[in-house]
């Protein structure tokens, strides 16, 4: 089964995905954990050049270096995984372009789809849990965390709220695969509710 985890910036993903992690560890399910962008040297690489601040990425240029992240990943990773019969658990994939370039950045739902299309030759997740978080929660815990904020989260309230649409519209066009948790639960809740969304999901659709 392939399992992604999507969600506005200051949703919580990470921390869920750690949670669940550990969940499946003692279910004894086999899995791997991977991200976007990310999860190859070459994935890594790209995803400090696209979180760096200071960099300045035309939008038709980000989906790009997101779509070849992307492809690399699939390749290297996840279909190889899925092959062996694992569980792979990602945090973001090609959702996360729609709704952060194609709705985000204005580049349009559609053109975004077919070039992760391409990239992925057609992979799409078995199950997509989407953490809601109102705007006022998100923007608090991640002006909240420690550091710097990375190149996305410094962009406008606007431009997250667009994505934060998007993601909605996402989950509507593909209610099959798409199940909203609401990020404002605690931690181990979200982990509780996603591991049963992963354990009825027992019959995943065809990949290719």
């Amino acid at each position: 089964m392939f399992v992604t985890i999507e969600g506005v910036e200051g949703a919580g993903k990470s921390t869920l995905v750690a949670l669940l992690s550990d969940a499946l560890k003692k279910r004894g399910i086999d899995h791997v954990v991977t991200r976007e962008p990310g999860g190859t040297p070459l994935g890594e690489r790209i995803r400090s050049l696209f979180l760096e601040p200071e960099a300045a990425i035309d939008p038709l240029a980000e989906a790009m270096l997101m779509a070849a992240s992307r492809a690399q990943l699939v390749r290297r990773l996840i279909r190889p995984a899925l092959e062996r019969g694992q569980l792979v658990l990602c945090d973001r994939f090609w959702d996360a372009s729609v709704a952060y370039q194609g709705y985000g950045r204005g580049l349009g739902p559609e053109r975004v789809i077919e070039l992760n299309r391409i990239a992925t030759e057609s992979l799409s997740p078995d199950l997509t849990l989407l953490l809601d978080v109102p705007e006022e929660e998100a923007q608090r815990r991640m002006h909240g965390r420690s550091g710097e904020l990375d190149r996305m989260e410094q962009e406008s309230r606007a431009f997250h709220r667009r994505v934060a649409a998007g993601y909605h519209a996402l989950a509507e066009r593909f209610a099959e695969r798409y199940r909203v948790l609401d990020a404002r639960r605690g931690p181990e809740q979200l982990a509780d509710e996603a591991l049963a969304a992963i354990e009825q999901q027992t019959r995943p659709r065809s990949r290719r």
